[in-house]
Parts: structure tokens; C-alpha cells; sequence
């Protein structure tokens, strides 16, 4: 997690980051199949998949222009997520930008199968598998 306000947040305010975990774990499949049809679908090869919270939580595309750009704002902040960025391999692990109220989180991980599998074992389309995670999302995220 990487706070962008200087001062300490409170820990009722960070909740998000346990439950983004949380769901980044009962959900592995699916988020390993989304990730993976999305970086085939993207032009720009350098986006991210994003999970934006406010003002119900929802995919975006992070651009790395954006994150770039973002690092330079907050003193080379997320440096450390850059680099992480520039070494996965999206064929194998999953990355995905948690943006919650003034944060950052990035949830990094192998899935237990291929992400490539994890599609065509999830047999949903594109919309479909979006549509199913972001209401799977507005149920369990109603604090934020």
C-alpha cells in the first residue's frame, strides 16, 4: 500500500485494503481471466487493470503516462510499483491498482493456473465477467 496523504491514516479508513485483498483472493480466477483478455484487447500494451472504488467500485485502464505522472506528484511515491510494472509477465501474473480514498494498493500475484486457462476455464465474455466482479464488488464494498 502506498499512502499518498502524509498524514496517518486511520485504520477504519484502510479497511479497504484487507477487503481488496480479500477479494482479490476468493476471486483469483476470474481476476487472473480479466486481466488476461484485457491486456489482448488493449491497444496500448503498457495499461494496467485498476480497481477505482469511489463512487462504487469499478475496472479502469491505468495508463503508465498516468502512474508516471502521479509518481512525480507525490515525491517518487510509487517508484516501487513502476518497477513492478516493468518486470511482470502478464502471461503468467496479475497486476492490479487498488485506488481508494488518497491511496494506492497494488495487489501482485501468480494465479495457481495460467491466466490464459483462467479464461477459458471462467467461459464468460468480456462485459460479462466485468459486469459479475464489479456487482460481486458493490455488494462487499458498501463501507467506502
Amino acid at each position: 500500500m502506498f499512502n499518498l496523504n502524509p498524514n496517518i491514516p486511520n485504520p477504519k479508513d484502510t479497511q479497504w485494503r484487507i477487503e481488496l485483498d480479500q477479494f482479490a483472493l476468493t476471486y483469483e480466477k476470474e481476476l487472473s481471466a480479466l486481466a488476461w483478455i484485457l491486456t489482448q484487447e488493449w491497444q496500448d500494451k503498457t495499461e494496467t487493470l485498476g480497481i477505482d472504488l469511489k463512487p462504487k467500485p469499478h475496472f479502469v485502464a491505468c495508463s503508465r503516462i498516468a502512474i508516471e505522472e502521479l509518481n512525480e506528484k507525490v515525491n517518487g511515491n510509487l517508484q516501487e510499483i513502476l518497477g513492478i510494472l516493468d518486470g511482470y509477465n502478464p502471461l503468467e501474473e496479475i497486476v492490479i491498482i487498488g485506488i481508494g480514498e488518497g491511496q494506492i494498493k497494488l495487489i501482485n500475484f501468480k494465479p495457481k493456473i495460467q491466466p490464459q486457462i483462467c479464461f477459458n476455464e471462467v467461459n464468460l465474455e468480456l462485459n460479462q465477467l466485468i459486469e459479475k466482479l464489479e456487482n460481486i464488488m458493490g455488494e462487499r464494498f458498501t463501507s467506502f
